[in-house]
């Protein structure tokens, strides 16, 4: 029952992100290039809903599914482990026009280059499951 509901909910996002033009390339190009304001509104949106979604968690200590606390572990705070690893997230977004969420929209509208983008992804998340013991955190 739970993976239905996972893919309902998984179908949904996908629709809102394509019909909303999350998953365009020409929009993320216009937002790299501060062409447009179409893409911070969404990310700004998805930042503004997320805080006061933690908030009404928060506050009225509301519990997960299966009935267990739900709470935030802080963050051990690095500026270098942030800053390279939003370098390189920017870098890869920038270069193959899409973050990991239109990834799979894309691909489920049809585009079958992205799939050598989700193979790079894939790849580079195992290769840093290898080597994140020799890395700095």
């Amino acid at each position: 029952m739970k993976t239905i509901i996972y893919l309902i909910i998984g179908t949904f996002f996908g629709i809102v992100m394509y019909k909303s033009e999350a998953a365009s390339w020409f929009r993320i190009f216009e937002m790299f290039e501060f062409g447009s304001f179409h893409m911070y509104g969404i990310i700004g949106s998805a930042l503004a809903l997320g805080v006061i979604g933690v908030q009404i968690i928060k506050r009225f200590n509301i519990k997960a599914i299966k009935g267990q606390d739900m709470h935030l572990v802080p963050k051990n705070k690095s500026v270098a482990r942030y800053a390279i690893g939003g370098v390189l997230f920017g870098l890869g977004w920038a270069l193959a026009g899409a973050c990991p969420g239109p990834m799979y929209v894309l691909a489920g509208a049809g585009y079958v280059s992205i799939l050598i983008v989700i193979l790079g992804a894939l790849l580079g998340t195992f290769i840093y499951g290898i080597v994140k013991h020799k890395l700095p955190h």
